[in-house]
């Protein structure tokens, strides 16, 4: 018998009952965090992001290395991610496409990385604005997690992935047992009074956790991806299961 929680249909920070505020309040607190996120990042995450990064690209090198493969990295934040992918890309291939809601966190992207051979766009990764077949890979790191309705998600990332396109999906985990405990323990209390004093934002980092605990477990990701339509899907565990890659094919 599956004993795992009941999958939530999409983040909803305190107080929100509908997916329309859920989705207002998401994108106010990530404008809030935006100038400080990279540091804390990388402070709360003990440096570990940057790997995760750069394990997720080499996950997609062989899409990546085709020129004419066209990549969406989604809820794209500072782009990070969208950077690691940029660098297994040749020098003439198509732009990366980075999309987020938050003009904040797009805003930082553009600033940190001006030069870079990336298309950035705000937008809805609820109602993408691309016609149906228009990547070849789509991605996204600690973003998914923050949308309002996640099999919606899905359904609309396998909508613009070409046949045989691939997804990617970079997500924090709740680790079970006695490492989850610990994990616990950190990321519900140490995390956001952490968070909160040094990006003033107390409110955003109570959130972060909160979102965690109410994301599906691998085995119920797993499902809906399923569900959605995608095959081989399979997810690869970081760091004692505390975060891991969601992979998955449009047939």
């Amino acid at each position: 018998m599956d004993k795992s929680p009941a999958v939530n249909p999409g983040a909803r920070p305190k107080g929100e009952t509908s997916e329309a505020a859920a989705a207002e309040h998401v994108r106010d607190l990530f404008d809030s965090i935006a100038p400080r996120y990279d540091v804390l990042n990388h402070l709360l995450s003990m440096g570990l992001d940057r790997i995760w990064w750069r394990r997720t690209a080499e996950s997609f090198r062989g899409v990546l290395k085709r020129p004419e493969a066209r990549v969406l990295d989604l809820c794209c934040g500072t782009g990070d991610l969208t950077a690691a992918l940029l660098r297994l890309r040749p020098g003439d291939a198509e732009p990366i496409t980075g999309l987020d809601f938050s003009t904040a966190m797009l805003d930082r992207a553009r600033s940190k990385y001006s030069f870079a051979n990336v298309q950035w766009v705000q937008g809805d990764a609820m109602h993408l604005p691309y016609t149906d077949g228009s990547f070849d890979l789509v991605t996204s790191a600690f973003g998914f997690r923050n949308l309002t309705n996640y099999a919606e998600g899905l359904a609309e990332i396998f909508r613009v992935l070409t046949p045989g396109g691939q997804i990617g999906i970079l997500e924090a985990n709740q680790p079970d047992g006695v490492r989850g405990w610990g994990y616990g323990m950190y990321f519900q209390h140490v995390l956001p009074v952490l968070g909160g004093l040094i990006s003033g934002q107390r409110a955003a980092y109570r959130y972060l956790p909160d979102s965690v605990m109410r994301f599906p477990r691998p085995e119920q990701m797993l499902r809906m991806m399923r569900d959605a339509g995608f095959q081989q899907s399979a997810w690869d565990g970081y760091l004692l299961r505390a975060a891991g890659l969601y992979r998955g094919v449009k047939q």
